[in-house]
């Protein structure tokens, strides 16, 4: 028995030593790829962490492999957020009756870790879960309608910001920096292409992504020369659509935290690769 073991393992030892050389002269230099998905905010409009009124999100990037497990990536993403209101289960969120939307535009960078090996062409290597940590900085720019009319809510200040009644609030900036953290898998459909699927959640440093932050300033919005209310006092406290107005001058409106939003994206990437001679 002994003798027909050693037999068999001298018999097999080239070809283990083949397939190490071939895989050892195999070089995952990185990826490029697309991908496509839903892009959810949280803050104070959405603070339960629903996922039901999730949007649209795509984006794209390219990667490097420095070795088998750590690579480095550069993405651009984009994702369409918005929420209401009207969509929570709390009455009193409810009566206050804010929602927005933005255009978010995303371009970061991330180290990135492979759980397993990954080389694309070879099926014991052809599939791998991995996890991304980054920084990126965002464009963002939130809107509501008004009586059909589309109004940009930042430079109307809807809590007093840039009012000379209120001289300590300044207008939010529409850029931010966001720190995404990333859990995703891919696999090799062949040497060339794989598809993947990755969630990400992004830390940023803004409490304006929906508008919403502080306390009511209804004095900061004078009425027209007709007497009739503007605009920005129609926008700033909505809750008279839904019943009596709420926004009284001091009032909180938001919680005062950092916002945040995810996506959760599925894509096809195409491998960049090489060949090297093997160590003897």
């Amino acid at each position: 028995m002994y003798k027909i073991f050693i037999s068999i393992l001298f018999f097999l030892t080239p070809f283990i030593h083949a397939n190490s050389q071939i895989t050892e002269s195999f070089v995952h230099q990185g990826e490029m790829g697309l991908s496509i998905g839903a892009g959810t905010y949280f803050g104070d409009l959405n603070n339960t962490t629903d996922l039901s009124h999730s949007k649209f999100a795509a984006g794209g990037f390219y990667s490097k492999q420095f070795n088998n497990y750590i690579g480095f990536k550069i993405s651009g993403n984009y994702a369409f957020l918005g929420y209401s209101d009207r969509y929570s289960g709390n009455p009193v969120q409810r009566s206050r009756n804010l929602s927005f939307n933005t255009n978010v535009w995303e371009l970061s960078v991330s180290g990135q870790f492979n759980f397993f090996k990954f080389y694309p062409g070879f099926p014991q290597y052809d599939f791998t879960p991995y996890v991304s940590l980054g920084i990126g900085a965002f464009s963002y720019d939130p809107y509501a309608y008004l009586n059909g009319q589309k109004y940009y809510l930042r430079p109307i200040g809807t809590e007093g910001q840039g009012s000379p009644l209120y001289p300590n609030l300044s207008p939010y900036k529409n850029v931010a920096v966001c720190f995404p953290i990333g859990i995703g898998f891919k696999k090799a459909l062949n040497d060339r292409f794989n598809v993947f699927a990755e969630l990400i959640y992004r830390f940023t440093t803004t409490k304006y992504l929906d508008d919403v932050s502080g306390t009511y300033a209804p004095d900061a919005f004078p009425p027209d020369a007709n007497g009739n209310p503007s605009a920005g006092f129609l926008l700033q406290d909505r809750s008279y659509e839904v019943g009596s107005p709420i926004g009284v001058k001091g009032k909180q409106r938001g919680n005062g935290k950092n916002d945040s939003f995810a996506t959760i994206q599925f894509g096809i990437s195409f491998n960049i690769q090489s060949y090297r001679c093997p160590s003897f």
